[in-house]
Order: C-alpha cells, then sequence, then structure tokens
C-alpha cells in the first residue's frame, strides 16, 4: 500500500477493524519511511449484474430502487424501514448469490411479491397492482383471489 505522504510502498498494520455491518476491512497503517499513518479500506470487488427490463434495456442493478418500489407500496402501513431494509438486503444477497450476470426484473418483482406477502397483505397488493400492471379490476380481483387461496392454504 502506497504512503500518501511521501509515495513508499513499506508500511505496517495498526489496526484492522470491520466496518459496514462486516462488509468492509479497516485498516490503520503507519509509513516505515515516514512514519506518518493513514486508513485503508478493503472491500469485496463485485461483478456488476445487470438488470434486464420489460422493453429489453439494460441497467446495473440497484437495490435502491426495490427500496423506493417497498417505501411506495408500505406508505401508511405499520412497517418499520428496518424490516424493508431487511427485505432489501435479502433480496440483494440473493441476487448476488444467484451468481448470473444478468437478472430479469420479473424475477426481482417475484422476489419482492414473495416477502411482501409474508410481510404485510395490504402493501402486497399494492405492489402487485404496479409490478402486474393491473388494467382492469377484473385482474385486481383475480390477485385477490390468489392471495385469498393462499391465506387459507396457511390455515
Amino acid at each position: 500500500m502506497k504512503c500518501l505522504y511521501c509515495n513508499s510502498t513499506e508500511s505496517r498494520v495498526l489496526d484492522t477493524r470491520q466496518a459496514d455491518e462486516g462488509s468492509v476491512i479497516r485498516r490503520r497503517r503507519e509509513c516505515t519511511a515516514c512514519g506518518r499513518r493513514f486508513t485503508t479500506f478493503e472491500t469485496i470487488e463485485q461483478t456488476p449484474i445487470m438488470v434486464i427490463k420489460k422493453d429489453g434495456r439494460r441497467e446495473s442493478f440497484n437495490p435502491d430502487k426495490i427500496r423506493s418500489g417497498l417505501v411506495k407500496a408500505c406508505e401508511k402501513r405499520p412497517i418499520a424501514a428496518l424490516e424493508m431494509d431487511k427485505l432489501v438486503r435479502e433480496i440483494e444477497t440473493q441476487v448476488y448469490n444467484s451468481l448470473v450476470t444478468e437478472i430479469p426484473t420479473s424475477k426481482i418483482g417475484d422476489m419482492v411479491m414473495e416477502r411482501l406477502r409474508k410481510l404485510d397483505e395490504v402493501a402486497y397488493v399494492r405492489f402487485a397492482a404496479v409490478y402486474r400492471s393491473f388494467c382492469d379490476i377484473d385482474t385486481f380481483l383475480e390477485e385477490l383471489e390468489r392471495l385469498r387461496g393462499a391465506q387459507r392454504e396457511a390455515t
């Protein structure tokens, strides 16, 4: 690691700590040439995952877009922000663990809906209305009946 002050490549590690929930390692270093201290951070290099949109366009996977959709679906519902963050992290982990480089938005939407159904039925229906593009009352009622059927099976 190059020293910021004298460009020497020799340094010693004084302290190592985990940061950002264990996904980053923070190292405090001291340059052996000039004696000055500096901090470095190590992160895991992630392979970029591309999301295939419905119209065929591709864009980088962005968990913030999932969070944004959840916030809209969960508006005025008794769902804590921590629960939504946990849901986003679960989906992000599942996407990265799938070991694919491209994933369709439909798969991501299914992952969100699967978790939302268990979390809050109203938020699930709100999300489904946008995700599945309910164009009339019949498709909306079909989804409600599907939800009722799943609820009956569970009890």
